[in-house]
């Protein structure tokens, strides 16, 4: 479930401050348990290694592409760095 760079053509990057600016809506993702691990994984790059997830959401204004930390992980977001939000249900697709 990796994002293909060719995917990348019809998304928009955004940086994660432009996210509290839109209106995140329903994606039908992946609700499997290794879409579950990709998201813990992602927080604990986040918080062991700095790293960074690229994380695909859906909005009313299209699909969105955001390279960021991911801090924290709850039943129904996921935080980024500076306390943004993304509703896990808006997820299209997880990277790192």
């Amino acid at each position: 479930m990796g994002l293909n760079i060719n995917d990348m053509n019809t998304e928009t990057i955004i940086t994660k401050e432009e996210i509290a600016t839109l209106k995140l809506i329903p994606a039908a993702n992946d609700r499997s348990a290794e879409w579950f691990e990709k998201l813990s994984y992602s927080v604990r790059l986040g918080n062991e290694f700095k790293g960074k997830t690229t994380i695909s959401f859906n909005s009313t204004d299209g699909e969105k592409t955001v390279d960021t930390t991911v801090w924290s992980l709850t039943e129904k977001f996921i935080q980024l760095k500076g306390g943004i939000l993304i509703p896990l249900s808006s997820i299209t697709n997880i990277h790192y």
